[in-house]
């Protein structure tokens, strides 16, 4: 069975105290959640100390929105992967469209921090997606295929069962504009088989795929029933502790 996953990336939002807020209003109104879904926060690193103390025992939890690419070193402003570990964090971000679009992250630089994740026993969100103009001119499975072969394909089956999966559409995120749950099955489907190819099927029927476009408490429901999206990666709407924890209890 594969596992429900329902993670909220805060991204650059929110201080210190808001986020602790936030967590706490998650985490006392997470009561409803069915118990096979695993809630997840992912605040800012200025946050993760604190936010990791307050979710510790509780049903929640807490993932970093990246890491470093490099085990320790002279690399200002980074945060390696041992340090997040430190923290008690289980989960991290890896290859969010905006890592990708904004500071250069390419596929060969997220398989070496899936690598780092995996050596510090953190689990790996790794994100894949297609800009608007690659679904306009159906270039969109190409796309994913390249994304999911070049950073995932050279782990072994034991290191790719240890990952989840998030399908962006970098089209339906921040813009209003939401892929169908149809389009959504559609992806999630195709990333499943590349596995299924590459791994066999018990392995590619063992990795969770979330969704990770604009997903709302209004049309959550309506993905998650599709046999292939296994939960979301959830962006603007996990601000809203209600609207994060409505959108995990549409399971």
């Amino acid at each position: 069975m594969r596992k429900k996953i329902v993670a909220g990336n805060w991204k650059m939002n929110t201080l210190p105290v808001e986020g602790l807020a936030l967590a706490k209003d998650v985490i006392s109104s997470s009561a409803g959640v069915p118990n096979d879904v695993e809630l997840v926060v992912i605040p800012p690193f200025t946050h993760l100390n604190e936010v990791s103390k307050l979710a510790s025992g509780t049903r929640v939890a807490v993932g970093a929105q990246n890491c470093a690419r490099w085990e320790k070193g002279a690399y200002t402003g980074e945060v390696s992967a041992s340090m997040l570990k430190a923290l008690g964090l289980k989960y991290v971000i890896v290859g969010h469209s905006e890592r990708r679009e904004y500071f250069g992250e390419t596929n060969q630089h997220l398989f070496e921090k899936i690598v780092l994740a995996h050596k510090h026993d953190l689990i790996p969100i790794f994100c894949c997606g297609e800009k608007l103009q690659e679904r306009e001119s159906n270039t969109h499975f190409d796309v994913v295929k390249v994304q999911v072969e070049e950073a995932l394909f050279k782990l072994d089956e034991s290191s790719i069962k240890n990952v989840v999966i998030a399908y962006e559409p970098v089209w339906a995120i921040g813009t209003g504009k939401t892929a169908t749950a149809e389009q959504a099955q559609e992806m999630h489907a195709y990333i499943r088989k590349l596995l299924a190819d590459k791994y066999g099927n018990d392995v590619a029927n063992s990795i969770s795929i979330l969704y990770g476009g604009s997903c709302k408490p209004s049309n959550a429901a309506e993905i998650f029933a599709k046999p292939d999206v296994d939960g979301g990666l959830i962006g603007g709407a996990s601000l809203v502790a209600s609207d994060f924890v409505a959108i995990a209890k549409s399971f």
